[in-house]
């Protein structure tokens, strides 16, 4: 059973950790632990960037890992922010806390504060747990629009619609031929989480006037869209019985189709029917042919 250490307790931890260690010149929490919105769990992550006076050697070494309490399993990988190198550190320690820390060096403290505004890192939200030269002081407040995704132009509106019709034609010409794992990729990766995905975040900013986070991949699409659009969209996802995947694919189609044409309609774009209706009969005319195996006997 996960038994949940309570927040003070992990940060009091973190922050007489921070403070002990001469390297580490700031802590700073950030995402969802310190959005107003949330929403935090049992099981959430604590997002904490660690500025320090030698990043290249905290992310070349691992020891400093295991000053919380002993990792169950770690990851990481590079990144940049300014120009400057930053690490990132993701641990799931034996207590069940994941910590995810983001090592910067410690110029870009000040470098964030010349900035005209924050990098979404911290516009998402943030809180200075520890700052041993108070050099955070000038940075601007967080405004928490980080990760809306912005109104689509007419261009990338099409775009879109022209990507999902693309991607369709993989779909049928994978299960066609009985390759189930590729048609997998190509329906619930390529079609849905990417294309259809994009879609109804944008048909939810609609209704929610541009204001509110969807959730990385999707994630909040279960709490934020209509119970029907929801319905629509779960129904998409079946098992490896291609059968089922043709009718998913039926299904995914008519969703698209019908969200594509709202939003569409909201942002004042000509929803491109032409495409539909070739890409349609295509797609019709590949699930008419019969099986791969007896093609062409």
């Amino acid at each position: 059973m996960v038994q949940a250490r309570s927040e003070t307790d992990v940060l009091a931890q973190l922050i007489a950790w921070g403070d002990a260690r001469p390297a580490i010149r700031a802590l700073i929490l950030t995402s969802s632990r310190t959005r107003p919105d949330g929403p935090v769990d049992l099981l959430s992550d604590y997002d904490l960037i660690l500025a320090v006076t030698d990043a290249a050697r905290f992310g070349r070494e691992e020891d400093w890992l295991s000053d919380y309490g002993k990792p169950m399993v770690r990851w990481g990988n590079l990144g940049a922010l300014y120009g400057l190198t930053t690490y990132f550190r993701g641990v799931v320690y034996e207590d069940h806390v994941k910590i995810d820390y983001s090592v910067w060096p410690d110029a870009l403290l000040e470098q964030v504060a010349a900035q005209a505004a924050l990098p979404e890192q911290l516009d998402v939200g943030y809180h200075v747990l520890l700052d041993k030269e108070g050099r955070t002081s000038g940075w601007k407040p967080p405004t928490y629009r980080a990760h809306i995704p912005a109104r689509p132009t007419e261009t990338e509106y099409r775009a879109l619609v022209e990507e999902f019709w693309w991607t369709t034609t993989y779909v049928a010409k994978s299960l066609w031929r009985d390759d189930l794992v590729f048609a997998k990729f190509c329906i619930d990766h390529d079609l849905k989480l990417e294309a259809l995905r994009r879609l109804l975040e944008w048909r939810l900013e609609i209704d929610h006037d541009w204001r509110v986070k969807p959730g990385v991949y999707g994630r909040g699409l279960k709490r934020l869209l209509p119970a029907d659009l929801w319905s629509e969209l779960a129904a998409t996802y079946v098992g490896p019985e291609i059968e089922d995947n043709w009718a998913a694919l039926w299904r995914t189609t008519a969703l698209f189709r019908r969200v594509a044409g709202e939003v569409g309609v909201a942002l004042g774009y000509a929803y491109p029917q032409p495409v539909d209706d070739r890409v349609s009969t295509y797609l019709n005319a590949i699930r008419q042919l019969p099986p791969a195996e007896d093609a062409g006997s």
